[in-house]
C-alpha cells in the first residue's frame, strides 16, 4: 500500500502543479491579449481535463492509500470513477482534436484543407460540446455499477476490483459490451491522431528537404508551425505509448477472470493513463513559447519597458 501511495503521490506532485501552470499561463495570455488562438484553446481545455484526472483520481487515491482521508463510499466511488473515466477519455479526444487541427494548419492557404481548418476553428465550441456529451454518456457505467468495498454482499461473478471500489456488472454481456465500447472509444481517436501525426511527419520531412534545397532559407511563420507540429507529434507519441499499455491491460482484464479480482491490473491501468495527464504539461511547458513567455513575464517584476519587450518577443 505504501508503494501504491508513493506512485500516486508522484503523479499528483507532477501533474497538479504542471497542469495548473499551463492553465495559468493561458489565462495570463487571455488577460493580456483578450483572445486565444484555437490551438491555445484546445491546449487549455486539455490541461483542464488532465488536471481533473490527476486531481480527482490520483490525489484522492494518495490520501486513501496513506489513510489520511477517504471518500470511497458508495457515492464517492460513483463520483470518482465517473469523473475520472470522463476526464480520461476527454483527454484522449482533445489530443486527437489538437493533432487534427495542427495537421490542417500545415495545409497551404486557399486549399480545401485550409477551409476545413477555418471551419473547425469556427465551430470549436460545438466540437467541445459533442465530445463532452459523448464521453459523459459512455462513462455512465461508473455511476450505475460502482460502489464501495464495504458493500460487497451483492457481488456478481463479473465485478472488477479497483482497490477501494468495485465495479459490479450484472452479466457477462454487460461487461463485454462496456469493455468493447471503451476500447472503441479509445481506438478511434488513437487511429485518427496517429494518421494525423504521420501526415505531419511527412510534411516536416518534405519541408526539411526543401530547406536544404533553398540553402537554409525559411520563413518565420513556417518555423513556428514546425515547432508546433513537433510538439503535437510528441504529445501523440506519448499518448499512443501510455494509453496503448492502458488499453492492453484493459483487454487482459476483460479476458482473464483472475485479473478482474486483483486490484493490481486496475492500479497499473490508472497509473499509465494518469501518467499522460502528468507528463503532457511538462512537454507543453518545455516547448510552448507562449507558455514560457507568459510565465517568465508573470513572475518577474520589471519596469514597464522591460515587460513590453518580453511580451513582444514571444
Amino acid at each position: 500500500m505504501f508503494v501504491r501511495g508513493m506512485l500516486y503521490l508522484s503523479l499528483t506532485v507532477l501533474g497538479v502543479p504542471g497542469n495548473a501552470t499551463v492553465i495559468l499561463a493561458f489565462l495570463l495570455l487571455l488577460y493580456q491579449e483578450n483572445r486565444l488562438l484555437p490551438s491555445d484553446v484546445i491546449v487549455l481545455h486539455l490541461a483542464f481535463v488532465n488536471l481533473l484526472v490527476v486531481g480527482v483520481r490520483c490525489l484522492l487515491e494518495t490520501l486513501a492509500s496513506f489513510r489520511l482521508y477517504s471518500v470511497f463510499g458508495d457515492v464517492g466511488c460513483k463520483a470518482v470513477i465517473f469523473v475520472y473515466r470522463t476526464s480520461r477519455s476527454l483527454s484522449i479526444w482533445l489530443t486527437f482534436v489538437l493533432s487534427a487541427y495542427q495537421c490542417l494548419s500545415i495545409a497551404p492557404p486557399g486549399s480545401r484543407w485550409a477551409y476545413f481548418r477555418a471551419l473547425l476553428a469556427q465551430y470549436l465550441g460545438l466540437v467541445f460540446l459533442f465530445i463532452w456529451l459523448l464521453n459523459t454518456c459512455m462513462s455512465s457505467a461508473g455511476v450505475l455499477f460502482s460502489f464501495g468495498t464495504k458493500n460487497v454482499s451483492n457481488l456478481t461473478d463479473f465485478n472488477i476490483n479497483v482497490q477501494f471500489c468495485y465495479v459490479n456488472f450484472p452479466s457477462k454481456l454487460s461487461i463485454q459490451a462496456n469493455g468493447a465500447s471503451q476500447v472503441g472509444r479509445d481506438v478511434v481517436p488513437m487511429t485518427l491522431m496517429t494518421l494525423a501525426s504521420l501526415i505531419i511527419l511527412v510534411f516536416l520531412y518534405k519541408h526539411s528537404q526543401q530547406v536544404k534545397d533553398l540553402r537554409g532559407r525559411r520563413s518565420r511563420g513556417g518555423g513556428a508551425e514546425q515547432r508546433a507540429a513537433k510538439v503535437v507529434v510528441a504529445l501523440v507519441t506519448l499518448y499512443v505509448v501510455l494509453y496503448g499499455v492502458d488499453n492492453g491491460l484493459w483487454v487482459y482484464t476483460l479476458t482473464t477472470r483472475k485479473a478482474m479480482k486483483s486490484s493490481l491490473i486496475s492500479d497499473l491501468r490508472v497509473f499509465f493513463a494518469s501518467l499522460y495527464a502528468a507528463l503532457s504539461p511538462v512537454v507543453i511547458i518545455a516547448s510552448n513559447r507562449k507558455v514560457n513567455g507568459r510565465l517568465r513575464c508573470g513572475v518577474r517584476r520589471k519596469p514597464v519597458e522591460e515587460k513590453d519587450t518580453c511580451l513582444s518577443t514571444v
